[in-house]
């Protein structure tokens, strides 16, 4: 199974870009996405790439699914 996880958008620099992930901010590439992402953008991360752009809202509400699944305990997250 892959886990793809919403970042957002802080700084783009040519096909890289910084995406703060509840906090912590990493690298990623965004060529696969091709061109128009811009600081503010949702995107949806797997293995250091960008694979999709998402909704705001979209992003908040797997955030919540990931707090909600971690609150029960790390025994429940990996099953």
């Amino acid at each position: 199974m892959c886990l793809a996880i919403p970042g957002k958008i802080i700084e783009v620099e040519g096909n890289k870009a910084v995406a703060d992930f509840k906090g912590l901010e990493k690298g990623v590439r965004i060529d696969p996405l091709g061109e128009g992402v811009e600081p503010g953008d949702y995107i949806l991360s797997h293995a250091g790439f960008a694979i999709q752009s998402i909704p705001e809202e979209e992003a908040q509400k797997t955030l919540d699914k990931f707090d909600e699944i971690l609150k029960e305990g790390p025994e429940v997250a990996v099953g």
